[in-house]
């Protein structure tokens, strides 16, 4: 029997669910989201900013693609969810009917009620809307103000130094995102930002900012007491799940919707995947709120099976993310934790460049390997993953380190230098 299944965005989770119940099923799909027409990829945002792609070429899918699969995009904003009548309430006073709802609403950005937050000039980076608006925002500015040392927040700041802006960024942190980097990875990344002529402050906080007489952004005053001119200051302190629409739905939502392990809600026919989700019952070595573009895709993968064949259980493997910090990739696989905890061991190689490191976690009385930091080279994903997955040592793994290298042909291999490194013995804890 054909239902009407009704997705709540528009982004990796809410598309990736509609693309494959339309592949499984010939059920009637709409995909609801008020940032944009169509699909596009998140993570490109900012390589269209800097010039190196436009709008059109980060869209994945053409936008007669949808037509062609029979899903229907409706470009509006979802103002509440009533799942007993089993409706979506949309900003222009209308109304959807649906008989399965998917809530894949993302995320937005966080904010903590600073003075002078309102200010013009000031903003985040999250959605299309930001991206437009950091656009008008930073046109012909000399000097920026990056509150937040994360993810978001070094994107921005290779952003605005593309553009010549002067960045300076106040990091609360000893070293450089240390609450999630051990100590020698933040500190080399440090580092490296200082290299690009970026003013890195850690330690330090924003107290507030100050506006001119036109209500724009001109400096700003940290806790220390310390006055920084500037026309733009770009909030990146996290994201948190986009769900204030569901407030009076009756909907469980705590920091995001709490699902069960089949990403079902409290309601019954009413699911949640993506950035928005929280599981109720963690999985081992996983965060209950995962708001990464491979776990949205996982999960939608899933709920997509279990809408249309038969219910099936989410289960995301091992941890995995990747980044880049200015030209300094980043992977991580497996648990590697800021500090190691009293049963691990660790096996740290830098090369003399401070640019390239790795980081093998163990187990002090097995030698199972339960981790890996990579900086500056590549891994290969199904590689750590099996090793992981097999509980292979660390002596497996040096020994056969080669299997995972994925640099370029004619990239240079430091497998074998790290290799010599671990039988020198030059372990660190």
């Amino acid at each position: 029997m054909q239902q009407h299944i009704v997705i709540i965005g528009n982004g990796i989770s809410g598309i990736t669910c509609a693309r494959n119940i339309r592949k499984l099923s010939d059920h009637r799909i709409t995909v609801i989201s008020a940032e944009t027409k169509h699909f596009f990829s998140r993570t490109a945002l900012m390589y269209v900013y800097m010039g190196h792609m436009r709008f059109e070429d980060i869209k994945p899918y053409e936008d007669g693609f949808w037509e062609k699969n029979r899903i229907e995009l409706m470009h509006q904003h979802v103002i509440g969810v009533d799942p007993i009548a089993k409706t979506v309430l949309l900003a222009n006073s209308s109304r959807l009917t649906f008989d399965k709802l998917v809530i894949a609403s993302g995320s937005v950005s966080a904010r903590f009620d600073w003075p002078g937050q309102n200010l013009k000039g000031v903003q985040s980076l999250y959605s299309f809307q930001d991206l437009e608006l950091m656009n008008e925002n930073t046109k012909d500015i000399k000097q920026a103000v990056i509150v937040g040392g994360g993810l978001i927040g070094i994107e921005m700041a290779e952003m605005l130094h593309s553009r010549q802006i002067g960045v300076t960024m106040l990091v609360r942190e000893k070293k450089f995102w240390d609450t999630v980097l051990p100590t020698q990875e933040a500190s080399m990344i440090g580092d490296h930002i200082r290299e690009y002529k970026i003013d890195l402050r850690q330690e330090e906080e924003l107290l507030e900012i100050n506006g001119d007489e036109n209500g724009k952004v001109k400096s700003v005053t940290t806790k220390n007491g310390e006055e920084i001119a500037c026309q733009f200051v770009g909030l990146t302190v996290g994201v948190k799940p986009n769900i204030a629409f569901l407030r009076e739905s009756g909907i469980e939502t705590d920091k995001g919707v709490l699902v069960n392990e089949f990403l079902q809600t409290n309601v019954q026919d009413v699911f949640a995947i993506g950035d928005c989700a929280q599981f109720k019952t963690l999985l081992k070595g996983r965060k209950a709120i995962e708001q990464v573009w491979y776990t949205g895709r996982m999960q939608a993968e899933t709920l997509a099976n279990t809408l249309c064949k038969q219910p099936v259980t989410y289960n995301p493997g091992n941890w995995f993310n990747s980044a880049k910090f200015f030209d300094i990739e980043y992977q991580t696989y497996g648990i590697v934790l800021n500090k190691a905890l009293e049963n691990e061991e660790v096996f740290y190689w830098k090369h003399n460049s401070n640019k390239r490191s790795l980081r093998i976690v163990f187990m002090n009385d097995t030698k199972v390997v339960t981790g890996f930091n990579v900086f500056g080279m590549r891994l290969r994903h199904e590689i750590c993953d099996k090793w992981l997955n097999e509980k292979s040592t660390v002596d497996q793994v040096i020994a056969n380190l080669q299997e995972a290298v994925f640099d370029p042909e004619f990239y240079k291999s430091y497998y074998k230098e790290i290799a010599h490194a671990y039988h020198s013995k030059l372990i660190t804890t």
